[in-house]
């Protein structure tokens, strides 16, 4: 299905040698491996191996290892990739990009524990076993961020033994076991006034270290590390070395690090790939060591392999609620019940119940027949006056979630605590999870007869307002329905945590007007599901062979319309048609558009930027990215697989769905297309506006494809910068 592109191709020319310029001018030394893909683009070392890449293959690699253990069906090797599930690859990526970070953040990349400089050998072992009894003890706890996050960081510093110490040039072929198992031998450490190197004049350092430090028949009996700028270097100590290295040029001059295949960057650089093979090969041990002390089943746990959508509700459970409380349940039992019949993992379920004052605690269970007792438990009792601790109950789910996952809120009170908005919402596009409300009180309706103690009055009819903006910046939706209704509405949960459910089209439209907003069917495509809150009086879909029909008005022959009250759901007939489809409506007041479909394709994205010490390469952008100021996008595609051809840009959508930016996209090497993968695209300048982001991909055919982030990034005005004072 797909057309690779040269690595590289265009590069962003002007921004990429611009860049390479600059880092060439730094004076400021490099720290390990290279963090990540585009560090090989501004060093010209292609075929150097990153901590990432390097992280990413030994996750993979272990993954699949423990699934073929763990089931009886043999997949194809690209098959059993794609289908890992987006959930696996967030997760994969949030661990490299953790230990890419160590070069990156301020508390760390200038600490030479950190990275085994300095010849700080011991402390920085001691730091590598508490990382491991962290990330053990949180994986039982089941923080399994927390321990992703210091999954990511003992990998960096375990990865850079191999690549800053002598342990390649002393002739070892194995692992150095004693960093992580206090019972396996240990090699000493050279002394502060033991002399390590001899002065080196060229890039290429050969020789340069002593004869007990290096000796190819295994000999050498010392172990030693390199000294940068910011490490105060004894006489006669190596330097890290490279042309970001001042203290090369300090007795002894030269360096000993096997970073990369550059001699500009990496004195050592002829015994790269050999640190990375050991590098790799102690990666690969860890992994195995974890997998075998939590147990499989707990590892695919950690790294959210074929995991589901997490279900979480977050309920009301006042008076008034005993109908949204009875549907709950209703549709959980279904969800519970078909996911039975699946291969996948459940998945997690959590309810997290509020009222007023209270709110939580947090009912969390992987047993599907646990969760149903929770919900069974649950009574709608007692209530008073608007409005309860809502915000306070999302936040908790939010906290106890994982990443990516679909909350569903039944109320029909507004929020007590809305100075939580702005913590919430933060917090909502940091995990990337979509936040829905299910409101059974319309605010519209003024003469309804309430059944909580209220005043008609004291009731402000845009009380909803927080949950409509919450909702929309997630990706999610506000529907207004009635008790009568909330059974049937509460569909929404349903399909939107199937598996591999992925967003053709969210957007919000104008009322009165009829835009004409599209969404594009791939080969890949097997379900369409169309959800449009609100009320329209019009609606006209149009397919891709430019057949019409008014949706209102027409029951098939190209779709299916069911209408509650707040909530119209359309399903496309199959086969559906690939190609262009069209919808426009007319509505009174704002209706929203959110246009779901079944397919393993997927992409991920974060914001990057190019820092300006240590090492070259990209940092993830923490928060959002500054509206005006450049910005890389770095993206990747799951569910592709190496035998597909295809090339891709992007495009960043305003909410109404109107075009902002393109942004073209490269890859990241210059092979056959891996699932491992990152595009990057330059953006001069980031949109002042909030936006979406799209992926949009074409085949060798011709043949199109489309995905869209359903979170609205929301661009900042405020930057703040720390200078270093030197």
């Amino acid at each position: 299905m797909f057309q690779e592109q040269g690595a590289i191709s265009r590069c962003q020319r002007q921004a990429c040698w611009f860049m390479m310029a600059y880092f060439l001018l730094l004076a400021s030394p490099s720290k390990g491996f290279l963090p990540n893909f585009w560090s090989k683009v501004l060093t010209l070392s292609l075929d150097s191996h990153t901590h990432q890449y390097i992280t990413e293959q030994a996750i993979l690699n272990i993954t699949t290892e423990v699934l073929r253990g763990t089931t009886k069906h043999k997949e194809d090797h690209a098959e059993e990739e794609a289908r890992l599930g987006r959930s696996f690859w967030r997760a994969m990526k949030e661990v490299s990009i953790s230990n890419a970070n160590m070069d990156f953040m301020m508390s760390t990349k200038f600490n030479p524990v950190y990275h085994f400089d300095a010849e700080a050998i011991d402390d920085s072992i001691l730091m590598l076993r508490r990382f491991w009894t962290q990330i053990v003890l949180s994986v039982r706890a089941k923080e399994y961020e927390s321990a992703r996050f210091t999954l990511g960081q003992l990998l960096h510093t375990l990865q850079d033994f191999y690549s800053h110490s002598n342990w390649v040039e002393m002739g070892k072929k194995s692992i150095y076991l004693h960093l992580l198992q206090p019972e396996e031998p240990a090699v000493p450490v050279a002394k502060e006034n033991t002399p390590t190197c001899v002065d080196c004049f060229t890039p290429t350092c050969r020789n340069n270290l002593l004869p007990a430090l290096a000796n190819p028949q295994g000999n050498a009996h010392l172990l030693t590390t390199g000294y940068d700028s910011y490490s105060k270097k004894p006489k006669g100590k190596c330097s890290h070395g490279g042309i970001m290295d001042r203290s090369q040029y300090l007795s002894a001059r030269g360096g000993i690090n096997k970073d990369s295949t550059s001699p500009l960057f990496s004195p050592h650089h002829y015994l790269h790939m050999e640190a990375a093979k050991m590098a790799t090969n102690a990666t690969l041990s860890l992994l195995r060591d974890l997998k075998d002390t939590v147990g499989p089943e707990v590892f695919l746990k950690l790294f959210r392999v074929k995991q589901v959508p997490a279900l979480v509700f977050v309920m009301d459970t006042t008076g008034s609620m005993f109908e949204e409380i009875t549907a709950a349940r209703l549709r959980a039992h279904s969800i519970i019940q078909n996911r039975a019949n699946g291969t996948e993992h459940p998945g997690t379920f959590l309810l997290v119940p509020f009222h007023d004052p209270g709110f939580g605690p947090v009912y969390e269970a992987d047993d599907p027949n646990q969760f149903m007792e929770f919900l069974e438990n649950l009574m709608a009792l007692g209530g008073g006056d608007e409005p309860e601790m809502s915000l306070s109950a999302i936040q908790l789910a939010l906290t106890h979630s994982p990443p990516l996952s679909e909350i569903f809120v039944f109320t029909d009170a507004s929020a007590k605590d809305d100075y939580l908005f702005d913590a919430v919402k933060a917090l909502a596009l940091e995990k990337q999870s979509k936040i829905t409300f299910l409101l059974t009180e319309d605010p519209s309706h003024t003469t309804r007869v309430r059944r909580k103690r209220r005043s008609k009055d004291s009731l402000s009819p845009d009380r909803f307002a927080l949950y409509s903006s919450l909702s929309s910046l997630s990706g999610g939706m506000t529907i207004f329905t009635t008790n009568s209704d909330i059974h049937r509405v509460s569909a929404v949960v349903e399909d939107n945590i199937a598996v591999n459910k992925v967003t053709l089209l969210h957007v919000k439209s104008d009322q009165e007007l009829m835009p004409r907003h599209s969404f594009r069917v791939d080969s890949s495509v097997k379900k369409v599901t169309i959800h449009v809150t609100g009320t329209m009086t019009e609606c006209i879909l149009t397919s891709p062979s430019a057949q019409t029909q008014f949706l209102l008005r027409d029951q098939g022959p190209m779709a299916e319309v069911e209408y509650f009250q707040g909530l119209y759901r359309i399903s496309l007939s199959p086969p559906v048609q690939p190609g262009q489809w069209h919808l426009q409506a007319m509505s009174n007041d704002h209706i929203t558009f959110n246009v779901i479909a079944d397919s393993s394709v997927d992409f991920l994205y974060y914001f990057a930027s190019a820092p300006n010490e240590t090492h070259p390469g990209l940092s993830r952008v923490e928060g959002c990215p500054v509206a005006g100021a450049p910005v890389f996008l770095v993206l990747t595609v799951n569910g592709v697989t190496s035998a597909e051809q295809v090339s891709f840009d992007a495009m960043l959508l305003g909410t109404e769905g109107q075009s902002l930016h393109q942004v073209k996209l490269d890859r990241s090497s210059s092979g056959s297309f891996s699932t491992l993968e990152e595009l990057v695209g330059f953006v001069d300048s980031v949109p002042a506006v909030p936006f979406y982001v799209q992926l949009r991909g074409t085949d060798v055919r011709g043949n199109k494809l489309e995905r869209a982030s359903t979170e609205m990034v929301l661009p900042s005005h405020i930057q703040i910068q720390v200078n270093k004072i030197i």
